[in-house]
């Protein structure tokens, strides 16, 4: 598979302070797109980050309607990974992909 092809599965990383909280545990989350499914994420994050995935959570993220200065604006969702890695390993989110 081409590089290019392994780094379409992932959007960004997701960085809150949830998410900083759960790499405690060796969990990282990432933006993935809607066509995205549980195998071929696994494939493709043992690939670029060569760390073994043990498990991974997908979260849809609905779109939904938000006030803002009296309006109504619509707010984008989107799904996310939560990719559990084998105990002792890690990912560097601060360095570039």
């Amino acid at each position: 598979m081409n590089k290019i092809h392994l780094y379409d599965k992932i959007i960004s990383p997701v960085v809150t302070e949830k998410s900083t909280n759960l790499s405690e545990f060796n969990k990282i989350v990432f933006k993935v797109p809607f066509s995205s499914n549980k195998k071929t994420l696994k494939k493709n994050i043992e690939k670029i980050f060569k760390v073994n995935v043990t498990k991974i959570n997908i979260v849809n993220k609905k779109s939904r309607l938000k006030f803002t200065r009296g309006r109504k604006v619509k707010v984008q969702g989107y799904k996310k990974a939560i990719i559990t890695l084998k105990k002792g390993q890690s990912i560097d989110l601060t360095t570039g992909i």
